[in-house]
């Protein structure tokens, strides 16, 4: 049963709007863009931050891992937990715990207790994303009109959006204050989404409260992605465990959510929704491409052809120029076929290009790839999160976006990992060219899944449901 949503504010009950509640969005985007602001910033502290504990880049690099693993596995279990009790609470704990997190970090002693911060602002920023989501379906159902496209824009433009000025805004923090800066500002935002929330998120019936929890089956979903995200991040032979670690717990998972009545997962459900099922895959392959790009190109653009650190990053901006008109101009049409066949083939086109780039190419050149590899990615990221809110059981919304989140860190591993490899020791040339056409593999795979999918073409805006009754 879906917890019912009751529109009030404190202890006062306010007139809810005919249309989707506009005053909602504000709590959302700011909730949402908490994880990419902690994901970026951290990127230009890692450095001050080693030489003030006198830690080497090996141990530095565990504030990046920390908060991505944390994420991956926070985003579905704080999205069930959603789906359970209803956004609101859930959306206060863990923008309260994101605030809480900042002051240890600022305050921490040592790397360690640092790290501890990181690991407590991903399970925190878990929670915004899948509320917004669960917030998104329950104002169709309230108002019973469907139009949700707007929003999903508004929340994709917004992360992006902060992903790119995260650099940027935590040079000037550190600039001004130290390193501690960047952990210090989840303080006052945290504040400002307490307040938005408690103000605007609408109140959930008591219903949901006798609903049961899942927790074995959270335990093992936790093993089975930590064990396999490690094992990503560093694959040798000597980490065989890792893998053997992930099928058992794999198996157990699957043995453990086939059998109890209300489970964390619902594999029968996820079994039968293929659709789904690929636009997770989609998800894993688009951000793969994306994030190898993001990695490798930066890496080639300072050690292949000899740039500084900052003329590397303006080289970057078209790629974020180009993926924030994409999302802006395209966001309010779904058209996810569309979306997803475009930004299959230009990502194809993207990946060839690199194979024409070298030491000696022309500025120009270097600009044009990111531009045009940055229209993929404003495709893609919208065509996958409309596709999920269309075809993921409307009960079981925030943890379906969830796991979407999840299956993106993925893929962000995944091209982690890929970018160790064609880079052993020196990101040259050969190795730019080996990582493009991993690349191109994969998008020529994610175009291949998709050009058949006849089911993406019946993506349309759902029958209005009748507005939900209070409860007492």
């Amino acid at each position: 049963m879906i917890p019912r949503l009751t529109a009030g504010t404190g202890t006062d009950a306010r007139p809810a709007p005919a249309g989707f509640d506009r005053r909602l969005i504000a709590p959302m985007v700011l909730g949402s863009v908490l994880n990419p602001i902690n994901s970026s910033m951290i990127a230009v502290a890692l450095v001050p931050i080693g030489i003030a504990f006198g830690a080497p880049p090996a141990e530095t690099v565990w504030l990046v891992t920390a908060l991505y693993l944390a994420t991956a596995v926070g985003q579905p279990v704080i999205g069930r937990l959603v789906d359970m009790y209803g956004p609101r609470r859930l959306y206060l704990a863990g923008t309260g715990l994101v605030g809480a997190a900042g002051l240890l970090g600022a305050l921490a002693p040592s790397l360690g207790v640092l790290i501890a911060a990181r690991v407590l602002l991903g399970f925190g920023t878990s929670a915004a994303y899948p509320a917004a989501m669960r917030l998104t379906r329950s104002e169709a159902e309230r108002t019973g009109q469907d139009s949700p496209a707007g929003v999903l824009t508004a929340l994709a433009v917004s992360a992006q959006t902060v992903a790119v000025i995260g650099p940027t805004l935590g040079g000037v923090l550190i600039g001004a204050a130290g390193w501690h800066m960047v952990f210090t500002v989840n303080v006052p935002l945290s504040a400002a989404c307490l307040v938005l929330g408690v103000k605007w998120l609408p109140k959930t019936g008591p219903a949901a409260r006798r609903q049961a929890m899942d927790l074995p089956g959270m335990a093992l979903f936790s093993v089975l992605l930590v064990s396999l995200m490690l094992f990503l991040m560093g694959p040798r032979p000597d980490r065989w465990y890792l893998p053997l670690l992930t099928l058992l717990a794999a198996a157990a998972f699957a043995v453990r959510e086939l059998r109890v009545p209300d489970p964390f997962v619902d594999l029968r459900v996820l079994g039968g929704n293929g659709p789904l099922v690929v636009t997770y895959l989609r998800q894993l392959l688009a951000y793969t491409t994306s994030y190898a790009f993001l990695y490798g190109y930066t890496q080639w653009l300072e050690q292949g052809r000899g740039l500084d650190a900052s003329a590397a990053g303006l080289v970057l901006l078209p790629l974020s120029a180009s993926a924030l008109v994409t999302a802006t101009v395209t966001g309010r049409r779904e058209a996810v076929r569309g979306k997803l066949v475009v930004g299959s083939v230009l990502q194809i086109a993207g990946c060839a290009a690199l194979l024409a780039v070298g030491a000696g190419s022309p500025v120009w050149l270097l600009l044009a790839v990111g531009a045009l590899l940055g229209v993929p990615q404003g495709l893609l990221g919208l065509a996958a999160q409309t596709a999920l809110y269309r075809q993921a059981d409307p009960e079981r919304i925030g943890s379906a976006a969830g796991l979407l989140r999840t299956f993106m860190y993925l893929g962000a591993l995944g091209a982690s990992a890929a970018t160790a490899a064609f880079y052993p020791d020196h990101a040259d040339t050969a190795g730019l060219h080996g990582l493009a056409l991993f690349m191109l593999a994969g998008s020529v795979l994610l175009l291949a899944i998709t050009l058949p999918d006849r089911t993406l073409a019946r993506l349309t805006p759902q029958a209005p449901q009748p507005p939900r009754a209070p409860q007492a």
